[in-house]
């Protein structure tokens, strides 16, 4: 979630706040750093959640940054979240309930309305078929093979440059991020770890606090249950499929429209304590559901600056011994800016934060 606030703090003058905190934890000239230091990201690392009430996210400060400038403010605010929350004596989340085995998908609200998009590989009214492998397993889009351009050139650098991408053949993909409820199922089955949620989460909302290692243990259960080969989708196959066939800068056009996204800046429903349930703003073309806003996903890649040299095929541009994985699409804290199809950062991928979740992927063949 940290890149487009690394192209604010480039560009603008910090906040007051932040300058204090900066000058407070040693730095000699606040404000601009060099671009793509390591200065620069702590900075904004620690800009985006300086002044969260959320104990997770100064956890994974402190993880990211051990010895980092702003650790004995983490430590400080850590310990007194820690203190607050005993002395309130919240009462334990319940836990939700796994899916029966008749259980219907999440479904959207009945005032979104269906995909209307229109590509020349789907079918004459524009819509991609959906499947599913099993009552608990999530609903897929079929999205066809297609060439599109991924990046952004207007953009931030790590996106840059625009180039062509082909995707060869077929593939699935979530219609919703993972929710609750699947994640629950997966946790009472022993394939996953049980990652505590805030209280009164609905089974219906986008799980979150979760690392890309956790990702892989659902993916894994998910496969073994449903005999299909699940993983996470590579960025170019995301992108596709946020794009819905848009080459704009937002799937819904060139500008900001509230109503479309899960952000602070995008409309109701909204709140700062989570993200909405899942499909409660309206589907891209594709007929995907919050691939802006909503939480950050993981994707299969290994984290490059940019897309020089990036894969023409759609693959996942990995290295066996990446440790810095590819986030796409924002979350519900963020701006509008970051609801631009093409944003992406990245995020260590044992770490867990409270606005990372993922959505699954599976070849067809």
């Amino acid at each position: 979630m940290w890149h487009t606030l690394l192209m604010v703090c480039a560009l603008a003058a910090p906040a007051l706040a932040y300058v204090t905190d900066a000058r407070a934890a040693g730095f000699q000239t606040p404000g601009i750093v060099p671009r793509a230091s390591p200065e620069q990201f702590e900075l904004a690392f620690w800009n985006s959640i300086k002044d969260s009430t959320h104990a997770s996210d100064y956890e994974a400060y402190l993880k990211a940054y051990p010895k980092g400038r702003f650790a004995a403010l983490a430590q400080a605010r850590l310990q007194r979240l820690r203190g607050a929350s005993q002395e309130a004596k919240p009462a334990a989340p319940p836990a939700p309930s796994p899916p029966r085995a008749n259980a219907a998908p999440v479904k959207p609200p009945s005032s979104v309305p269906a995909s209307a998009g229109r590509n020349h590989a789907l079918p004459p009214d524009g819509t991609a078929p959906e499947i599913r492998d099993c009552p608990g397993c999530p609903v897929l889009v079929v999205l066809p093979a297609d060439t599109f351009t991924m990046g952004n050139n207007a953009s931030d650098p790590s996106e840059k440059p625009a180039h062509p991408v082909h995707l060869g053949a077929a593939f699935a993909i979530g219609k919703f991020e993972v929710t609750v409820q699947q994640w629950t199922a997966c946790a009472d089955a022993g394939g996953c770890p049980k990652i505590a949620q805030p209280a009164n989460t609905s089974p219906a909302a986008p799980m979150r606090d979760l690392s890309w290692d956790d990702a892989q243990q659902y993916l894994k259960w998910l496969t073994a249950l449903s005999g299909k080969p699940y993983r996470l989708p590579t960025e170019a196959e995301w992108e596709y499929a946020a794009r819905g066939g848009a080459a704009t800068p937002y799937w819904w056009g060139p500008k900001m429209v509230t109503g479309k996204a899960n952000c602070k800046d995008c409309g109701p429903p909204w709140s700062a304590d989570r993200p909405a349930n899942a499909g409660s703003f309206a589907a891209n073309p594709y007929g995907l559901y919050d691939t802006s806003g909503s939480v950050w996903e993981w994707v299969a890649d290994c984290w490059h600056n940019n897309f020089k040299d990036a894969p023409a095929d759609g693959r996942a541009w990995d290295d066996p011994h990446c440790r810095v994985r590819v986030i796409r699409g924002g979350s519900w804290r963020e701006g509008a800016a970051y609801m631009v199809t093409s944003t992406r950062f990245k995020y260590d991928a044992g770490v867990r934060q409270a606005q990372n979740g993922f959505r699954v992927a599976r070849n067809l063949r």
